[in-house]
């Protein structure tokens, strides 16, 4: 009877870590397309807005609209989406809580050992004091579009450094080199 009653818990163990595992895969699909749709937004209105009044206009569309577009995917989805990042222009928006300094930080291991940047994402469930959440990361390589405004100060023109003085008076989020992960995408979703 012992034997049968353990083989019974061990099974429904097993069970109910399969069961997990297809709830992250499902979330996880779920979360690549809301990060995909955030990142495609953002993309298109700063190539819009660089094309049309130059890297300097671009700083509004960061500081302005990204958070309105977050927000928005925030809303049709009922979860929380954000950028973060271990080097902040905003201190106040975008400071990595504890999961995603993680997540961060081993983007940058994965980086740095030769890992393709766009490829790397970070997904599971996690029990937290507020309750259970699906987490996701997805990480945010420099591109060169980013560079104009996080590239190293010696590549950063004189208008975007003096706008960037006056909008972020504690900005951090400069000295990036193509290819590394300025931040992330991140997406929490209670459970």
């Amino acid at each position: 009877m012992r034997s049968f009653v353990t083989f019974t818990l061990l099974a429904g163990l097993a069970c109910a870590a399969g069961a997990q595992g297809n709830a992250v895969e499902e979330y996880t699909a779920e979360a690549r397309a809301a990060a995909g749709s955030m990142m495609a937004a953002l993309a298109g209105e700063l190539k819009q807005e660089i094309a049309s009044g130059g890297p300097a206009g671009a700083i509004g569309v960061c500081k302005g609209l990204a958070p309105r577009i977050a927000a928005s995917v925030s809303h049709q989805h009922g979860w929380k989406v954000s950028r973060v990042s271990l080097k902040p222009r905003n201190p106040v928006l975008g400071p990595a809580d504890a999961w995603e300094q993680q997540a961060l930080l081993e983007f940058d291991r994965q980086a740095g050992a030769g890992a393709k940047p766009e490829t790397l994402e970070r997904a599971e469930i996690v029990e937290e004091p507020q309750g259970r959440y699906f987490r996701y990361a997805k990480a945010l390589p420099a591109q060169a579009l980013c560079l104009n405004c996080h590239g190293t100060p010696d590549k950063i023109a004189p208008g975007v450094k003096e706008k960037l003085a006056a909008e972020y008076p504690h900005d951090r989020a400069t000295g990036y080199a193509p290819g590394q992960i300025r931040g992330a995408i991140s997406i929490k979703r209670p459970l």
